[in-house]
């Protein structure tokens, strides 16, 4: 019997286990490192155990710490979590072999399917349709377009694209180097890659004692950079005959292995039913909530019932409604997905009936590793929370997950919360047309689309101004029941500027004995003031009353209405002249570390060119040229931390030399 677990992982999915844990009556040990200090996840703990630094290679990836934390706290078993060490099978052998329970298969069948090259030769081998391995060097122009993949690992680190041969020497160095930085392991290769094809899943649990279920699969093609956004079950593609062919070959897979525990068989899916092996995740998968949702299972409690010999029923229940899952994560989508890193101020969903739990009754389920107050750093992976929706049927649960996400608060980072209300409401994903390709064919710029229209950040900026003047009158020792900038005559109208995604917006507005005067832009011509207290404002528009929520912050103000969510920064007075950048200045887009380093001082470069690449949250991020001109600046090096905004390079754009 397992009486004490540590979690050999971080955030959102550390608290999931400690809950099952919680339920179960099994006591629970956190390891965090120094950046996870005041993490959540290390305050729910019975015990928690630093591992020191702040890197992934330096912490959650050193599997000697992290064993020694377990014997240090008296932990009798692992669990691994998602990611990290998870499919590990050197960690998951240290794991036994220091006499402690793990949670998850056994080492052989980790090791197995950790190579995607070997996995995809047993699954030919055992009948599983796969896709043909192509070594890169032998790949040709007939082969095109190819996917270059990371024999180690997943979540869309090491995978490139290449659609004609020139790009492919390049994309396979690349897909490398980041293969070896997140998990150890450079070894890649090439398969046939389909523009348009749907990922379809299926979850598997085994126990020990020859019982495998196949318990419902679940459709994740709506990706980004071949990382799921958009998960749900059961897939709109997938008919019973169908059905019964994925849970078939899903059987087939687990059972060639020995497989024991949780573990997903991932196939690549086209739109008339055929379907093809891409890999098994030896490991809880990040939206197994969908599947607990529609099944009512707790997978969690589940693996460690497994893990202590417990034998599973005959048949897994049968499915209920339908569940939709999104990753909440903090990047900016119109700006090629850049992470965003600061300080989460305000973080609330509404409508929440479960947290890391299975709903008692149709709603929105919460898993998330943030609080309000929480720093979103540059160490780990951006996503702030999975919100789930689970109702009758797939346009109950569509509907509630996108007025839950658009009601939310979130305040601090720029997030991908917009984007999801709109592939949530688009028609194509209404009507189940969900493609690996959702983005490219539907248009990023549109789908990133901000909810708050012209016309709501007018308004929205308006009621920051009101909530501003009410805060200043309210902490006022002299006359503070005046409203602000009050005149018995005609007299200048009060002034504030705020910049919204750029734009720099001007309100100019005077409360006298007719109330409220708001001038420069058409939409206030028919405003009236309600009330205005320092967190909320109330405006009657065209006689319909609206509300907006004001959240105030340092150097933020959040304004938050049906109309959407507004963040504005108010200007400053006077500009810095010290803080002007010179001409042909590229800066840090994020909080990083210099990977590599493609250029010197005094190359002539060509718009588009690579100059360096950065190294934020597990992904790679290109920085490249923006015009034909010579690098007059490289003030970084491989391997420095710069911070957001530093200087990175200086293109010189003036190319003509002097004579």
């Amino acid at each position: 019997m397992i009486e004490n677990l540590l979690v050999a992982n971080r955030g959102e999915i550390a608290l999931r286990v400690f809950r099952s844990c919680r339920d179960a009556g099994i006591g629970t040990v956190a390891v965090y490192s120094d950046a996870d200090t005041d993490s959540p996840h290390v305050t729910s703990a019975d015990a928690a155990v630093r591992l020191p630094g702040n890197t992934p290679s330096e912490t959650y990836l050193r599997s000697d710490l992290v064993i020694a934390a377990a014997t240090q706290a008296g932990a009798d078993a692992v669990h691994p979590g998602y990611g990290f060490l998870s499919e590990n099978a050197g960690f998951a052998r240290a794991v036994r072999d220091a006499g402690l329970t793990w949670v998850g298969p056994a080492p052989e069948a980790i090791e197995t399917m950790g190579s995607k090259v070997e996995s995809k030769r047993l699954m030919a081998e055992a009948g599983v349709p796969v896709l043909p391995e192509l070594d890169p060097a032998d790949v040709t122009e007939a082969d095109l377009p190819v996917l270059v993949k990371a024999s180690a690992g997943g979540g869309g680190r090491g995978m490139r694209i290449v659609r004609t041969l020139a790009e492919l020497t390049d994309a396979v160095a690349s897909a490398q180097a980041e293969a070896a930085s997140a998990f150890g392991d450079p070894t890649v290769f090439c398969e046939r890659y389909l523009d348009t094809g749907r990922h379809i899943e299926v979850q598997v649990m085994a126990d020990a004692h020859g019982t495998v279920w196949t318990v419902g699969e679940r459709e994740c093609s709506i990706q980004r950079r071949h990382q799921k956004v958009v998960e749900e079950a059961p897939s709109p593609l997938v008919d019973a005959a169908m059905r019964a062919e994925l849970f078939a070959a899903a059987r087939t897979a687990a059972k060639a292995i020995d497989y024991v525990g949780a573990g997903t068989v991932e196939f690549l899916a086209t739109a008339s039913g055929e379907f093809f092996f891409l890999e098994m995740n030896t490991r809880l998968q990040v939206e197994h909530p969908v599947t607990e949702c529609t099944t009512g299972l707790d997978l969690v409690t589940l693996q460690l019932r497994v893990a202590e010999g417990e034998r599973l029923p005959q048949e897994p229940p049968a499915p209920r409604g339908h569940a939709i899952e999104v990753r909440l994560y903090a990047e900016d989508p119109a700006a090629g997905w850049q992470p965003q890193s600061g300080t989460l101020h305000d973080f609330h969903v509404p409508g929440v009936v479960a947290e890391f739990a299975l709903p008692h009754r149709h709603g929105i389920r919460l898993d998330s590793g943030v609080t309000a107050g929480s720093v979103i750093g540059v160490h780990y992976d951006p996503m702030l929370a999975k919100v789930i929706a689970w109702g009758p049927d797939r346009t109950a649960a569509a509907r509630a997950l996108s007025g839950a996400l658009a009601r939310a608060r979130i305040h601090g980072v720029t997030t991908n919360r917009d984007l999801l209300v709109n592939v949530l409401r688009h028609p194509a994903f209404l009507a189940g047309d969900t493609d690996t390709a959702f983005f490219d064919r539907h248009g990023l710029d549109a789908l990133a689309t901000p909810l708050a229209g012209e016309r709501a950040r007018t308004l929205s900026v308006l009621a920051a101004a009101l909530a501003d003047a009410a805060a200043n009158r309210a902490n006022a020792r002299v006359l503070g029941g005046l409203p602000s900038g009050w005149r018995n005559l005609p007299s200048a109208p009060q002034r504030k500027t705020y910049v919204v995604a750029g734009t720099e917006y001007e309100v100019a507005y005077r409360l006298g004995r007719s109330g409220l005067v708001a001038e420069g832009n058409e939409c206030y011509e028919d405003v009236a003031l309600v009330e205005a207290v320092p967190d909320r404002v109330v405006l009657a528009v065209s006689g319909v009353r609206r509300t907006f929520t004001v959240g105030r912050h340092p150097g933020l103000v959040v304004v938050d209405s049906p109309l959407g969510s507004v963040a504005c920064a108010p200007a400053p007075r006077f500009a810095d002249p010290e803080a002007a950048l010179a001409a042909g200045s590229l800066v840090a887009p994020m909080p990083g570390t210099v990977l590599r380093v493609a250029v010197s001082e005094g190359d002539s470069v060509s718009a588009g060119d690579p100059l360096l690449w950065l190294e934020a949250m597990k992904m790679e991020h290109r920085v490249s040229a923006p015009a034909d001109g010579v690098v007059a600046e490289l003030p970084v090096v491989v391997g420095q931390q710069v911070d957001l905004g530093t200087v990175l390079a200086v293109v010189d754009l003036n190319t003509e030399e002097s004579e």
